[in-house]
Formats: C-alpha cells, structure tokens, sequence
C-alpha cells in the first residue's frame, strides 16, 4: 500500500493480513509495555492466524467505512498504530481515536506529528465532526500528546472500559472540526 505520510523514516500505511507478521511482532515486542492500557489478551492474541483474522476484519470494515486504521512504519518494522474506529454517520459524524506507539520510539514527537495527520485527513477527506478520544487519568503521556493537538476535557467516563481486567475511568476527550486550525 502506498503510505499516506512519510518523514523522519516513518510512513502511515494502510494494511490486510498480509502484514500480519509485522503486526504479531509490533505486539509482541510490546507485550508488557501495552498490558496497563489495554484490554485483557488472551494467548490467541500472539498468533499469526488471530492476526490474519484481525487485519481482514479491520480492512472489511474499512471497506464499509466504519473504521480508518493506519500502521506505522520504520525502517520497515510496524513501531505503532492509530484508529479512528467506531465512525457514525448521519447526524452525528463522529469517531474514537485509539493510538499506541512502539516503547523504544516514546518521547520522539512521532505519534504527535502522525495523529495530526490522521486528524487532517479525518475532517477534510472523513468530512468529521467530531473525534473523541478516552484516555486513562493516569496516562499523562497521552493526555498530553491529545491536548497538543487542541483536544479539550469534556468530562469523566466512570468505569468507563474494562482495561487489563479492571473497570477504568477515562477522561473524555473531544476535537471538533471547527478546531482544526490549532493543528
């Protein structure tokens, strides 16, 4: 696929199962560094045959617009994703982000500088409103990579998401349309 960004050795590229080796390998290098911050995983999760499955599910969906997913790439390894998944339509025109980027590339700006083109093509290619993000009070460091961007606190989520086995509160975050000139 032909990656919609490039810079500093880094692509955002849409993928299928072809890729799911490098997905497997991405999430699996990642394994502890992700466990507080997602949803329990079960041993089928780091196989190829779940990933496979996963990446055609996410394509077909894609298909049908309910979902947009880019992988990050350097120097030909998967090192993060972003999703704007859950898209609704109609009156609402709206979407979740949900990110995660490789351990050894923290700090780096890259998800920052990736997220803000994910969020340009959102509402100029999307036509979105709106793009909420939930974040755990806890995760400063994406807290603070979402308020770069211009997203403000719309309120507390109680138990909002079941993470790592645990019902969490999530801060909601929300970006609209009109913002984008923040960007």
């Amino acid at each position: 696929m032909k990656p919609i960004w490039f810079a500093n050795h880094v692509s955002l590229q849409v993928i299928d199962e072809i890729s799911s080796k490098e997905v497997l390998d991405f999430v699996i290098r990642n394994k502890d560094f992700l466990k507080p911050w997602e949803v329990e995983r079960n041993a089928d999760y780091y196989s190829i045959a779940y990933h496979e499955s996963l990446l055609h599910d996410e394509y077909r969906k894609m298909q049908e617009g309910s979902l947009f997913k880019v992988w990050l790439f350097k120097d030909e390894a998967i090192i993060g994703s972003i999703a704007l998944s859950n898209i609704v339509r109609g009156a609402f025109q709206s979407c979740h982000l949900g990110y995660r980027l490789d351990e050894r590339e923290l700090g780096k700006g890259i998800m920052t500088e990736a997220l803000r083109v994910v969020i340009k093509y959102a509402f100029q290619e999307l036509q979105l409103h709106r793009i909420e993000a939930n974040i755990m009070p806890r995760n400063k460091a994406s807290i603070g990579v979402v308020e770069k961007l211009g997203f403000e606190h719309e309120g507390i989520a109680r138990k909002y998401l079941k993470i790592n086995g645990a019902w969490e509160d999530h801060i909601h975050m929300v970006l609209l349309n009109e913002e984008m000139h923040r960007l």
